[in-house]
């Protein structure tokens, strides 16, 4: 049986491991939400999809539920040094994914292949797809103006009444 799931964030990590587990190994695609991608840094990161690929390939932080177990801070808390505001929380380890997908994306390589190429270097049997290779932007109305995902849902921790939503590109 081969099963396609939709997914995005933790909870779609998490359903699509009991999914993986329960399906002979390649059985499971999983297509992954890339709106709130953004670009801190001129990385491209693509939360949702990594927070499945970690998940899948069983590396992912269990006590977040994101980012890598056994993680370090080195590079992000260097950047605090020279006054970068550091709310997202990059690890040592998943800045490799990041500068890997965008030497990749920047080399002409779709979403698509590159998130094939870093699954399959994680030992992940089965398909994780971008919804899509164009990128697409999730902007919230509030009170305080537009707000990307990443600035409203990690910055300011929701806290900002949402009026409405835009999906851009």
């Amino acid at each position: 049986m081969r099963v396609c799931a939709l997914a995005g964030g933790v909870g779609g990590a998490k359903l699509s491991v009991g999914l993986q587990d329960a399906l002979e190994p390649g059985g499971l695609s999983v297509v992954v939400n890339t709106a709130d991608d953004f670009e801190p840094w001129g990385l491209r990161v693509c939360p949702d999809l990594d927070t499945v690929m970690y998940t899948l390939a069983g590396v992912a932080n269990p006590e977040t539920g994101w980012g890598l177990a056994g993680e370090s801070f080195a590079a992000l808390e260097a950047l605090a040094g020279y006054g970068e505001d550091t709310w997202f929380k990059l690890g040592d380890k998943d800045l490799a994914t990041h500068v890997l997908r965008t030497q990749r994306l920047r080399a002409g390589h779709t979403l698509t292949g590159v998130t094939g190429g870093l699954s399959r270097a994680l030992g992940i049997p089965g398909a994780i797809l971008p919804m899509c290779d164009e990128k697409v932007s999730t902007v919230l109305k509030t009170p305080a103006g537009l707000l990307e995902f990443q600035e409203y849902f990690v910055r300011r921790r929701q806290r900002d009444e949402v009026l409405g939503v835009e999906l851009r590109g």
